[in-house]
This record gives structure tokens, sequence and C-alpha cells, in this order.
């Protein structure tokens, strides 16, 4: 084990607290430049409740509301990304700022690097196809379905949605039933409505 291999789990430890704050920082940007962190993240205070914004050298990797348990969300990504999971605020920065801005009506668009690794076969391709909506727009479980190549397979495109890695970001809270009611959202049908509502569609 290299030196920064052993700051690297110290810094994953309880003695994090005794590290000075600039040699935390400085080891982190290490650690994270000569790659020896697979999830970077972040928590992040919204109007919505706190969220947790995960990363990886890829791009953003997973963003998870506060019901769903951050120490499970961390545990799951220690185990199919990688098991060098770090606190680590800067490399979320950006992402941070524009899920702030989105939530506070200033930007209507994210411009951020997405890792889907975590989603597969037809869910990335559903996944993919959400990005396509623009703000203030809805489609039905059927029309999302139909985007994302495979017509019939609506019950597969609702559960591709209610399992998004990356909502908000990935804006499935924009495919609703064909009868106009929510779905399943991550976040609760409280945060689905607040964020259709927001954007003038609920």
């Amino acid at each position: 084990m290299t030196t920064l291999e052993a700051s690297l789990d110290v810094l994953s430890g309880p003695a994090v607290t005794e590290i000075p704050a600039r040699l935390h920082d400085r080891l982190v940007t290490r650690a994270i430049h000569e790659g020896l962190v697979d999830v970077a993240y972040r928590t992040l205070d919204t109007r919505i409740g706190e969220l947790l914004l995960a990363s990886s050298s890829a791009g953003l990797l997973r963003v998870a509301f506060a019901l769903e348990g951050f120490d499970a969300v961390l545990a799951v990504l220690a185990e199919q990304v990688g098991p060098r999971v770090l606190r680590a605020p800067a490399p979320l920065d950006a992402a941070a700022r524009q899920v702030d801005a989105y939530l506070n009506g200033d930007v209507v668009a994210f411009d951020l690097p997405l890792d889907l690794r975590l989603a597969h076969g037809f869910r990335r391709a559903v996944l993919e196809h959400l990005c396509t909506i623009p703000y203030g727009h809805t489609e039905s479980y059927t029309e999302a379905a139909r985007g994302a190549g495979r017509p019939a397979a609506v019950r597969a495109a609702a559960s591709a949605c209610s399992h998004n890695p990356i909502p908000l970001v990935v804006p499935c809270h924009r495919v609703v039933r064909s009868d106009g009611s929510y779905g399943q959202y991550r976040g609760g049908p409280e945060v689905k409505h607040d964020l259709l509502q927001m954007e003038g569609v609920a």
C-alpha cells in the first residue's frame, strides 16, 4: 500500500475529523487525480430536501433522495462501481450548482457529463430518451417506450423511470401515466408533483 493509499483509508475512516482541512483537501485532490477514487460524493441541501450526488471519473453517476437512505445508496455504489468511495465535494461542485439553479428556476437544462453504467439494456435506452424530453413537457410511459425503441415495452419503460439512478438531471419526472396520474418516483409523489408544477405542467 502506498502512502497516498494509506492516507485515503484514513480519509474514509473515523479519523477524518482529525485531519486539517487544507491537508484533507490536498489528499482528496491527489487521490482523485491519481485514480484512487471509484466514487466521489457530496450532499446538498435543497428546497426539496437533502440530496446525495455521486460521480465517477466518467461523470455524474447517482442522485439520491434522503428517503432512499444515503448509507444504503453508498453501499450499493461500493458494490456495483468500486469500493473506494470518498466524500469529496469539489468534483461535484458543477453538478451541485446546476441542481440548485434548476430547483430555483434559474436553468431549464443540465450540461453535465453522465455515467449511465448503473442502467443496462433497455433501461439505459429509456434514460437516454428521457434526456430528450424538454423542460415544461411531459410524455406518457407509452410514448417513452416508443421513444426508446420498444413501443410494446410500456411496463419496462415505467420500471426504467422508477429506477432511474440520476433523477432530476435525467428527467424521469416528466413521464406520467396516460390518465395523467404521476406513477412512481424515487423522491416520492409530492416531489414529482412539485417538479412538474415548477415546470408549469401540473
